[in-house]
């Protein structure tokens, strides 16, 4: 834990991956999440809630089955870093294109009874989150400046557009897990995992 600023690492690692980064448009759901609009006119989030929201996320996840948990992410830089998390926490990942079905049809291979979703961004990954809600599920979401909270139990607010923020989100949330788990340390987790490697490289 950074001792400037108590959070889970240093702010400017938060700033330089741009995980503050927002849109040009804020939804109405998202006001609470920002904190001021740069001289670009792009919506700059909360670090202080979003580093809130990730020890908060990782304690709730942690009340489930790690099997049970589904992360999903249609967005193209969004996953990498999905697969690397639900592999290091022990979760079901879908990404790229959601087969329709694979919450709410049992005759699909595809098909998953999970008991939570997590998805990468809830304009994105319509699909799983319209199944998920027709199915009851707890959802889960990073949610950027222009996200809808409608649908999403529980948000994450950090730019879900970027590589740079979707890794070290991602990356600090499977750590978050995993220390709860008492898998891993911040020492441990940094040594073994590369924050380079979560990023997705196309």
């Amino acid at each position: 834990m950074s001792e400037e600023t108590g959070l889970l690492i240093p702010l400017e690692l938060y700033e330089e991956s741009g995980v503050n980064i927002g849109t040009k448009q804020k939804s109405a759901d998202m006001s609470r999440f920002i904190d001021t609009v740069n001289s670009d006119g792009l919506y700059l989030l909360n670090l202080n809630q979003t580093d809130n929201r990730i020890r908060i996320i990782a304690s709730f996840l942690n009340q489930y089955e790690p099997k049970q948990i589904m992360v999903v992410s249609a967005r193209q830089y969004g996953q990498r870093p999905a697969r690397m998390f639900a592999e290091a926490i022990g979760a079901n990942s879908a990404v790229g294109r959601f087969i329709p079905g694979s919450l709410t049809n049992p005759a699909l291979r595809s098909y998953k009874e999970p008991d939570i979703l997590f998805v990468t961004d809830p304009a994105s990954d319509q699909q799983s989150l319209r199944e998920a809600v027709n199915t009851g599920l707890p959802i889960v979401g990073l949610v950027d400046a222009n996200n809808k909270l409608r649908n999403v139990d529980v948000a994450l607010p950090a730019n879900n557009k970027s590589r740079h923020s979707l890794a070290l989100v991602y990356w600090l949330l499977s750590r978050e897990v995993l220390k709860l788990r008492g898998q891993t340390t911040d020492e441990a987790w940094a040594e073994a995992n590369d924050l380079e490697d979560w990023k997705s490289t196309f």
